[in-house]
């Protein structure tokens, strides 16, 4: 292989498919393309290849190279994007507004934009190209949070910085933020205004995203509720409806001069729209209630159960004759009439507090000996007690000397309980058998 200009001298060994084979001077092979050859240039024909480095085109191949380079710099990697700054707008006891400005991506696109509390994610902010603010409710009253934006973009994550803020307490009543609508009073208006003031408060005439309550008197568009022409009523104002989709509560402004007195926040459910609002006196003094107004002095109370408690607890029925007892106070509950002064015979039978079981309702006029059946005795009647021993229990229940007996003949009439009788009564009874020393004040009735 001879060398001359820098050329190489080949012979073409075999042509196919478009592809040649060379041979060279130490049979070295090589593969070119067929189309390359001189025309006429077959199999066993020798040809000379030259190469030469073209210079010139390799510089402008690298000056259009570079030069594209720069362009994508200046225009995609100049700028990047910046990292949230984020702010506190408002604090309540409960809940905290926060905001920022607009966000700078630059040529990355946006991911996502999430806000954490307290290091853990809360939630991501819905349209984050046009949403600059968010309020955070739920919170726990006096207490310390700490609150970060993460800016996630297709050139990276950018956090913002972080902020802590705490809680307002009960007391604290700063973080007012009113939104006054109709007002028909304007002294009153001019006050509840002066009061926000005096509090630190905020109040404006358009519902925002820090808006704590929605103060009106009417939700009619008219200053005054009036009616228009046509006797038509006016409808809602379009921020009172924007308040209730809201769920701002609506409240009068007596409730803001409320908390301004008492210095704290005050409930609202006594000054909804529609509710009479408490007056101010009600503040520092309680009526007195009802039931106390209406209760007899204690001195009086005292001394009239002092002495009906130590009266027996009898109840016998009055003949007709009998002059009626004076009437008793209605109020005092658990108190009984004054029953008639008992004989000697029947305190002596009631103070041992118990009843003979033998005793027997005297037989009637009409049916002495029939007795009606009763139905919630077992089936298995009682055998019925003789005639001579119904006479003789007559005649020993009508006896002072009360005899206990051994035998208990059950009875087939169904004698009613004995009423009920208080120990400290019992023990009177017992002493005015006992040592004739009787207890309390007693009436005499005439029963004849």
């Amino acid at each position: 292989m001879t060398r001359a200009q820098d050329s190489f001298t080949f012979t073409v060994g075999k042509l196919d498919a478009g592809m040649a084979i060379l041979l060279g001077d130490r049979a070295h092979l090589i593969e070119f393309p067929s189309i390359l050859l001189p025309p006429g240039a077959t199999t066993g024909s020798i040809v000379n290849i030259a190469v030469h480095q073209n210079v010139a085109q390799e510089r402008k191949r690298d000056h259009e190279f570079w030069s594209l380079q720069q362009d994508i710099l200046e225009t995609f990697g100049s700028d990047s994007p910046e990292n949230p700054q984020l702010e506190v707008r408002n604090v309540t006891q409960t809940s905290v507004t926060l905001e920022w400005p607009p966000i700078k991506l630059a040529t990355a696109k946006l991911r996502s934009l999430d806000i954490y509390k307290n290091g853990q994610r809360l939630a991501s902010i819905p349209n984050a190209l046009n949403n600059f603010s968010t309020k955070l409710s739920g919170l726990s009253v006096d207490t310390q949070y700490s609150f970060q934006l993460l800016l996630r973009t297709s050139a990276g994550t950018y956090p913002s910085n972080l902020i802590r803020v705490r809680t307002h307490t009960i007391a604290d009543t700063s973080g007012i933020s009113v939104c006054f609508a109709n007002v028909a009073d304007g002294v009153l208006l001019e006050n509840a205004k002066l009061a926000l003031k005096e509090m630190r408060a905020k109040w404006s005439d358009k519902i925002q995203i820090d808006t704590t309550h929605f103060v009106c008197t009417t939700p009619a568009v008219t200053p005054t509720g009036a009616q228009p022409a046509g006797g038509v009523a006016a409808p809602p104002g379009a921020e009172y409806q924007r308040a209730l989709q809201l769920s701002i509560p609506v409240v009068q402004p007596q409730w803001i001069l409320a908390c301004h007195s008492e210095k704290k926040m005050v409930p609202i459910s006594g000054y909804y729209l529609g509710v009479t609002p408490p007056t101010s006196s009600g503040y520092s003094q309680r009526p007195q209630s009802m039931s106390q107004a209406s209760l007899p002095s204690t001195s009086a109370t005292h001394k009239n159960s002092a002495s009906r408690q130590s009266l027996p607890t009898i109840r016998r029925p009055t003949p007709p004759s009998a002059t009626p007892q004076g009437p008793i106070d209605e109020e005092e509950e658990g108190e009984q009439p004054l029953p008639p002064k008992p004989s000697p015979s029947e305190m002596k039978h009631k103070s041992s507090g118990t009843m003979d079981r033998n005793f027997k309702f005297p037989p009637s006029l009409t049916q002495a000996q029939a007795v009606p059946p009763v139905p919630s005795l077992p089936t298995q009647a009682p055998a019925p007690k003789p005639e001579h021993e119904h006479e003789a229990g007559s005649t020993r229940a009508n006896e002072d000397d009360m005899t206990p007996v051994a035998v208990v003949v059950p009875s087939s009439v169904e004698v009613p309980p004995p009423p009920p009788v208080e120990k400290e009564t019992r023990k009177n009874f017992v002493e005015s058998e006992d040592g004739e020393e009787e207890v309390g004040e007693t009436v005499e009735i005439d029963l004849r």
